[in-house]
């Protein structure tokens, strides 16, 4: 049962979250619907989305109901948005009120309270060395949905893969740093799974 009142913690983190962010643009005068289209160019809010589905699974059906790989995967994946956050973007926007209660609980809460279920109640022991690649399908299937999102709309989701202020190369060599990173800290993930399932 903590493991299931844990999860459903962490996705009420999640839809609090993102429910802040979305009532930020309502008040600022968007529509419904457009404060939604807004939110789904970001990398953060669709991230916690997935993890919000992840974790509202545990909660109802226990840690068995999502396969070891996924919930390795989504966690890795909402810890690169915590990085990413820290080392790019932390001083982006001004943060004040409930954007500054979005922020925390978006880029800082969720990525490090899910790295810690993870290592409390994840099965573990059946993560292979490949699994972090396909990890990083995600977020490549991310980039190429903002960069083609950014060049239609002129309005790119985040400084980094902005391709008119920066240019293309500069783009593509961040991407690939922030991918060489992530599928070493998954590996790592990996190492780890083996070696607490050893212990265990």
């Amino acid at each position: 049962m903590p493991a299931r009142v844990f999860a459903a913690l962490l996705c009420l983190l999640s839809l609090v979250g993102i429910g802040l962010e979305w009532s930020n643009l309502v008040n600022n005068g968007n529509s419904a619907g457009k404060a939604a289209w807004i939110l789904v160019r970001f990398f953060t809010i669709l991230t916690n989305g997935l993890l919000a589905v992840v974790f509202a699974n545990i909660a109802m059906r226990g840690t068995r109901a999502i396969p070891p790989r996924l919930l390795a995967g989504s966690v890795s994946v909402i810890v690169l948005v915590g990085v990413v956050f820290a080392l790019l973007l932390q001083d982006a926007r001004p943060l004040a009120g409930t954007t500054a209660t979005a922020d925390l609980l978006l880029h800082k809460a969720t990525p490090v309270l899910a790295l810690v279920f993870w290592f409390i109640y994840a099965p573990k022991g059946t993560l292979t060395w490949r699994d972090p690649l396909d990890w990083a399908l995600y977020p490549l299937a991310y980039l190429i949905y903002a960069l083609a999102r950014g060049h239609i709309e002129g309005i790119y989701a985040y400084p980094f893969i902005d391709v008119a202020a920066n240019g293309w190369p500069t783009v593509i060599l961040t991407a690939a740093v922030i991918a060489v990173g992530f599928i070493g800290a998954g590996e790592v993930m990996v190492l780890l799974d083996r070696w607490l399932a050893r212990r265990s």
